[in-house]
């Protein structure tokens, strides 16, 4: 079924014609003779829908829409009137209907404006999902850290979140660019507005642009997250920089947040990036230090997504030994924040008991040996040597994983882990064929 359409009519033709033609287009369909039966029903049905006309036996389609309105915000009503009655279609559309249809009508005309109506209404959940996903992701992914980056960090946020000022955010992939963004518009008065993406450098070209285009168009209060923007074509960085423009000259209801993991001093240098569109971009500029630089934020964000993980999984996670702790602090960590979390979430995932630890590591981070040999270990204990974490893990993993897995597991080639299992005289356990 399409959707289900409630009917308020007192002519029981102009009934029976309207519920023929809604069946036959795959609508369910229910009718009401009067603006006291026609609430009753929008009370206890489920509808999509409701459709009723200007004169009832016991009040106005006016009174419907208001009654309905007040007990379903979101529930749009078209209104059927005549062409003597226009001042009471302007006043129903005042009173919240979303369209009217003028009697006489045809069926290809009521259809459309069923059809438009139902439409916008599915829009309307969409885009309130959406916001609700964004807000559940945003709690669910807080800005964690207390170091002196991080606090500068949430220092700005909470200053720009109550202006309209263009802010710039900049920093490595996988810093938490999208977080900063997300934490501003949810600190800001626009936090029930739109939080609209556009991935500048994945979208194509003439996409990007009607993407941008539209939701400028639309306003509505959104917050408008460009990343990537030093990926935005020569052309298209002219016109935006015609829309800050105007949206400096006059007030429009929408606010740009961009991202950049490049350094656009760089790209203007050479000709491709415009220094006016980064002064108008840049009015608050917030760079998000890299993870490596954060200390002791590593442990915190570790914990906090083994948690996370944790509970989604419904496993219970302690905490680190000193081993796996030391690898935390010590890894260089090249995709930041995003190669934490996937690694931790893995490490939840091939958990077997409530403590993550060293022997753990072998199964979660790839290129670990070298990691591992460089680690120190709190009481001054020796970590091992690369050859000894290698030839350990052989001789742990050799007959439950393939070469193929042992060498991925330990970030060298097959033909590399081959010559030392040969140097070693480790030998793989015969399996029985038999079985």
């Amino acid at each position: 079924m399409k959707g289900r359409i409630l009917l308020i009519e007192d002519d029981p033709g102009l009934s029976e014609v309207v519920g023929m033609l809604l069946e036959r287009e795959g609508y369910g369909f229910e009718r009401a003779g009067t603006v006291k039966a026609g609430l009753e029903r929008v009370k206890t049905a489920e509808l999509d829908l409701v459709v009723t006309d200007l004169r009832l036996p016991d009040g106005t389609g006016l009174d419907a829409i208001r009654a309905s309105r007040a007990r379903h915000p979101e529930l749009p009503i078209i209104m059927i009137t005549s062409y003597s009655s226009m001042e009471s279609a302007i006043a129903a559309l005042r009173a919240g209907a979303v369209d009217y249809i003028i009697k006489p009508f045809d069926n290809d005309e009521f259809l459309h404006a069923v059809e438009r109506a139902l439409k916008e209404r599915r829009m309307a959940r969409e885009n309130a999902l959406l916001r609700r996903n964004l807000r559940n992701t945003y709690e669910a992914r807080p800005l964690v850290g207390d170091s002196p980056g991080m606090r500068r960090v949430a220092e700005l946020v909470r200053k720009v979140a109550a202006s309209d000022a263009n802010v710039l955010i900049t920093g490595e992939s996988g810093t938490g660019k999208e977080l900063v963004a997300l934490a501003i518009h949810f600190s800001s008065s626009r936090a029930d507005k739109p939080f609209v993406p556009l991935d500048c450098g994945a979208t194509p070209r003439e996409a990007l642009e009607q993407e941008l285009l539209g939701t400028i168009a639309a306003g509505g209060g959104a917050t408008l997250f460009l990343d990537d923007i030093s990926e935005v074509p020569p052309a298209l960085q002219l016109q935006l920089l015609r829309m800050l423009e105007e949206k400096a000259l006059r007030p429009l209801r929408f606010r740009f947040v961009a991202a950049t993991r490049r350094d656009l001093a760089a790209l203007i240098e050479r000709g491709q990036f415009r220094k006016d569109l980064y002064y108008r971009l840049s009015v608050i500029s917030i760079p998000l230090p890299a993870l490596r630089e954060r200390g002791d934020d590593i442990l915190a964000l570790a914990r906090h997504f083994a948690e996370h993980y944790a509970r989604k999984l419904g496993k219970r996670i302690e905490g680190f030994d000193a081993e796996f702790s030391a690898f935390l602090r010590n890894y260089p960590w090249p995709g930041n924040v995003r190669e934490l979390e996937n690694l931790m979430e893995r490490a939840v995932i091939l958990a077997e008991s409530e403590l993550l630890t060293g022997r753990d590591l072998a199964e979660v981070a790839p290129a670990l040996p070298m990691v591992r040999a460089a680690a120190p270990l709190p009481g001054g204990a020796r970590p091992l040597a690369i050859e000894e974490y290698i030839r350990e893990v052989i001789e742990r993993f050799q007959d439950s994983h393939s070469e193929t897995e042992l060498a991925r597991m330990l970030g060298i080639g097959r033909k590399a882990l081959w010559m030392r299992r040969r140097q070693w005289g480790l030998k793989r356990a015969r399996r029985d064929v038999s079985r």
